[in-house]
């Protein structure tokens, strides 16, 4: 079985044991998460929900508190301006156990 979940404004297509990164959350390394918001369950009877699934559920652990790596970004104008300057987005680490129909 499989499901779409909307996490943080972003679509996701999970399953049992998938190891997902998305946008951080504030949640402890180790700790349980529940997600009500699941669009479409997939598998033998499949559901799709206006705009949710009603009663549906993925749980996932957090598995790491990371930061991706780093993405440099000049910026240079004719003259003399040059600018130089990096980004790390921050991210979390789930690992879904379950999903509830």
């Amino acid at each position: 079985m499989y499901g779409v979940v909307e996490i943080k404004g972003h679509q996701y297509r999970v399953q049992e044991g998938d190891v997902i990164d998305v946008q951080k959350l504030d949640a402890e390394v180790g700790s349980t998460v529940e997600f009500d918001e699941v669009l479409f369950i997939g598998g033998d009877s499949p559901k799709v929900g206006a705009p949710t699934v009603a009663g549906a559920k993925v749980t996932a652990e957090v598995v790491r508190q990371a930061r991706a790596r780093k993405v440099i970004v000049f910026k240079r104008k004719p003259g003399a301006y040059r600018s130089k300057n990096g980004h790390r987005q921050h991210y979390t680490g789930l690992k879904i156990t379950s999903i509830k129909a």
